[in-house]
């Protein structure tokens, strides 16, 4: 039997896109020209792939065939990328995830420092929530993820590399009513609304503890840390953001709130770099890697720099 790597994309992409069209499009082939590259793949292996009556889901025999294409796409990616780098003096390709806020205040300066070293690597990544991520690195469509490091730590599957700890608080916008006060109550808290994402499971528990409700619901939720930060700044919404030091160009107001205390274990933050424990990194992957490493190391020199509890003001949210 002959695979074509080809044919294997496709079939990927039809099952990410859920669409014909869709998948067609995404791969830049015409619609009739997409369908007879699927028959084709079914035909090669002799059995029906994908479930026409079930939303495009594949078949049992089609998930084994998945996991295996993405295994084998990789795979080419990575012998791709370090042919490269002797043709081509360190070209190739990275695909990597990233959580909402480290997306936000660590991986642009991340990528700038990467892309000035290495111009000719390209670089995909993903902005999703950890469990997305997650799924995504499980099946190899990503080489590493970088996200709260908690649900993988003591599982033997990952390979995880702690990053730097942040405190995280709750602010609101300069101007708000709440900053007439040094500090304020938990109801004068709750008495505006609430705009967070509630994954990250210290942020939810210590939300709950502090309403001292079973269960908490946010007023505005959003995975994108930025469209966050943005409705804080122009609403009279209370935020959480990790304490640092630009607090004329973030436009925020750190809060004090009494009988909390924010210097406890469950308000720092725990992002790392996971990738699968057996995985085989290429050395791009390893290099960008060691970038992250970098550049979180440099970012928490200076942040560190302010003692905390006077006027630091946040870098973005948590």
């Amino acid at each position: 039997m002959n695979i074509d790597l080809r044919q294997l994309r496709h079939f990927i992409a039809l099952i990410e896109h859920r669409n014909f069209t869709a998948a067609a499009q995404a791969m830049k082939l015409s619609q009739s020209a997409f369908s007879r590259s699927i028959q084709s793949l079914e035909h090669a292996f002799g059995a029906r792939l994908i479930d026409r009556n079930n939303p495009l889901q594949p078949t049992p025999k089609g998930r084994v065939v998945l996991d295996h294409a993405r295994r084998l796409i990789n795979q080419t990616q990575d012998l791709f990328n370090d042919i490269q780098q002797f043709n081509e003096k360190e070209a190739g390709e990275v695909h990597f995830g990233c959580g909402p806020a480290p997306a936000a205040w660590l991986m642009p300066q991340v990528i700038g420092r990467f892309s000035r070293d290495y111009p000719k690597v390209r670089m995909v990544f993903r902005v999703d929530n950890w469990q997305a991520l997650g799924e995504r690195l499980m099946a190899e469509t990503l080489s590493f993820i970088v996200a709260d490091t908690r649900n993988y730590e003591f599982d033997t599957r990952y390979r995880v590399q702690p990053l730097s700890k942040h405190r995280w608080g709750f602010c609101c916008r300069k101007g708000h009513p709440l900053t007439a006060f040094e500090e304020i109550s938990v109801e004068q808290l709750f008495a505006y609304p609430l705009a967070a994402t509630i994954r990250p499971p210290n942020l939810h528990r210590a939300l709950v503890e502090l309403s001292g409700k079973q269960d908490i619901r946010t007023n505005i939720e959003c995975e994108n840390g930025y469209s966050l930060l943005e409705a804080i700044r122009h609403s009279d919404a209370i935020g959480t953001t990790n304490h640092g030091h630009s607090s004329a160009q973030q436009g925020l107001h750190m809060l004090k709130i009494a009988g909390l205390d924010d210097n406890s274990e469950a308000f720092y933050t725990h992002y790392g770099i996971v990738s699968l424990a057996d995985a085989r990194l290429s050395l791009l992957t390893r290099k960008l890697i060691d970038t992250f490493v970098q550049v979180d190391q440099d970012l928490h020199g200076v942040v560190d720099v302010l003692p905390a509890g006077e006027g630091e003001v946040p870098d973005n949210l948590v």
